[in-house]
């Protein structure tokens, strides 16, 4: 009897192995040989899943996105029930941020994945549609539901993440900046 195969374990084998890659060496590093390499598998294993490096990434990005989602929906759920809205848009950024080795690779492929999407915008067809969302989000938590202020937070939050990548900034730096900005939208000091 042939042995039953989880293509989404493999899918995500070959993902986090390119994860590993962009993260350790950087997106240009990304190949199919390499990604093979990195997760112990043959070129052809990886070609039979992802017939182009566009289909890794995006994969790789919504994998990405599936654990920052694990990591917001847990920081909220030990919110309890009915937390601040400034409070609820503090924990849910900081979750998002990589702010510690586990979320720096993570930070690093979606900061890789931006850029490359910066010059291939086919590869990422919704990732517009995902900032849209997040943006109208934000608007609907803040105090003056204003478009252009979420949209600012948005910004805000991925200008820290790049600088926590960059170590330009300490994981304390980026959370006062954080709370300064939140202090401007709310009109008030964190209590939290």
């Amino acid at each position: 009897m042939p042995k039953k195969v989880d293509h989404q374990e493999r899918r995500t084998l070959i993902a986090d192995a390119l994860m590993r890659v962009a993260a350790d060496q950087g997106l240009e590093a990304v190949s199919l040989r390499h990604v093979a390499t990195a997760a112990g598998v043959s070129a052809g294993m990886v070609q039979h899943y992802f017939r182009t490096k566009d289909e890794m990434m995006a994969f790789a990005l919504s994998v990405v996105r599936e654990r920052g989602q694990v990591r917001v929906t847990e920081a909220v759920r030990r919110l309890g029930e009915n937390p601040s809205p400034r409070l609820l848009l503090r924990t849910m950024i900081a979750a998002l941020l990589p702010l510690d080795d586990r979320t720096r690779d993570d930070g690093r492929v979606a900061l890789a994945f931006l850029a490359y999407t910066a010059v291939r915008p086919s590869a990422a067809p919704g990732l517009r549609a995902d900032t849209a969302q997040l943006t109208s989000f934000i608007a609907s938590v803040l105090p003056t539901r204003d478009a252009a202020a979420a949209a600012g937070l948005l910004a805000l939050m991925e200008g820290l993440g790049v600088y926590l990548l960059g170590g330009q900034y300490t994981p304390e730096q980026a959370l006062d900046a954080l709370d300064a900005h939140l202090d401007l939208l709310f009109g008030t000091p964190a209590t939290a």
